[in-house]
C-alpha cells in the first residue's frame, strides 16, 4: 500500500516541484545571463521546465480521478504533451541556449516538433487499442487508486514494442540528442572566452539529460519485462528528480569565475 502511494502520488509530485523550482531559477538568473547566451534560449528553457513540472505533478490524476477510461485518457494527454511539446521544446531551447555563433534554422525547429507530435499521436492510438479497462491498485479510507489494464483479454507484444520504440524517439532520443549537442559545444568552447565557466555548466546539463534519458530506458525495459507493473515507473521519477537536481546545481554556477564581470555586461 505504502509503495503504491509513494510511486503514484509522492514521487511524481516531488519531481514536479523540482522542475518548478528549476524554471524559477532559470527565470531568476535569466535577466542577466540572457545577455550572454540569448533571451530566446532562456525563455524556451524556462517554458520547457515549467511544462515538465506540470507533466510530472499531474501524474497522480491518472490514479485518483476514476476508473476506465480516465487513466487511459489522462495518460494519453500527458504523454502527448511530453512527446510532442515538452521534449521538442527542451531540445530546441538547448539549441538556442548553446548556439553562440549560429542561428538555429526555422525548418529544424519545425521538424523537431512535427516528429514529436507524430510520435505522440501514435502513442495515443496504441493506448486506445491496447488498454481495455482499469483496476483498483490501492484503497485507503474511501480513496481508490486506479490503473489502466493492458490487454485484459490477451497480450500483443508487438504493440508494446512499438509503444516503447516511439518513446525511444521522443522523449528519449530528443534528450540524448540534446546531451550530444551540449557535449559538442562544451568540447569546442573557446578556451580564451570571457565566460570560462560555461563548459562546466554544460557538463552538468549534459549529465542531467543523460541521467533522465537512461532512467526512461531502464523504466521502459523493466516495465516490458515486468508486464507494465506500475511501480516500475518509479525508476524514471527518481531519474527525473536526480537529473533535475544535477541541472539545478549547474544552473547555479556563474558563467565566469569572477561574477562581478556580469554586472559590467549588464550595465
Amino acid at each position: 500500500m505504502i509503495l503504491v502511494f509513494l510511486v503514484n502520488i509522492l514521487l511524481p509530485a516531488a519531481a514536479g516541484l523540482v522542475y518548478f523550482f528549476m524554471a524559477f531559477e532559470v527565470k531568476r538568473v535569466g535577466r542577466v545571463r540572457s545577455l550572454i547566451l540569448g533571451e530566446l534560449g532562456y525563455r524556451r528553457i524556462f517554458v520547457a521546465f515549467l511544462l515538465f513540472g506540470v507533466y510530472l505533478i499531474t501524474r497522480p490524476l491518472q490514479n485518483v480521478i476514476g476508473g476506465h477510461p480516465w487513466p487511459m485518457w489522462i495518460n494519453s494527454f500527458r504523454q502527448f504533451f511530453m512527446m510532442g511539446i515538452i521534449a521538442p521544446s527542451i531540445l530546441v531551447g538547448i539549441f538556442h541556449w548553446a548556439a553562440v555563433d549560429w542561428k538555429v534554422p526555422r525548418a529544424a525547429e519545425i521538424a523537431v516538433y512535427v516528429l514529436g507530435i507524430v510520435m505522440a499521436t501514435i502513442f495515443i492510438l496504441i493506448n486506445v487499442a491496447a488498454i481495455e479497462g482499469s483496476k483498483v491498485i490501492a484503497e485507503w479510507n474511501g480513496w481508490r487508486l486506479y490503473d489502466a489494464v493492458w490487454f485484459e483479454k490477451g497480450g500483443r507484444t508487438e504493440l508494446i514494442l512499438i509503444h516503447l520504440i516511439i518513446q525511444a524517439i521522443s522523449p528519449v532520443g530528443y534528450f540524448l540528442l540534446a546531451s550530444g549537442y551540449v557535449r559538442h559545444r562544451r568540447h569546442n568552447y573557446p578556451p580564451d572566452s570571457l565566460y570560462n565557466m560555461m563548459p562546466l555548466k554544460w557538463r552538468y546539463l549534459e549529465a542531467g539529460l543523460i541521467v533522465f534519458a537512461v532512467s526512461l530506458i531502464l523504466a521502459g525495459a523493466a516495465a516490458f519485462i515486468g508486464h507494465y507493473y506500475t511501480y516500475l515507473w518509479a525508476i524514471y521519477y527518481l531519474g527525473a528528480i536526480i537529473a533535475g537536481l544535477i541541472e539545478l546545481a549547474g544552473e547555479k554556477i556563474p558563467p565566469r569565475k569572477g561574477p562581478e564581470d556580469l554586472k559590467r555586461v549588464r550595465s
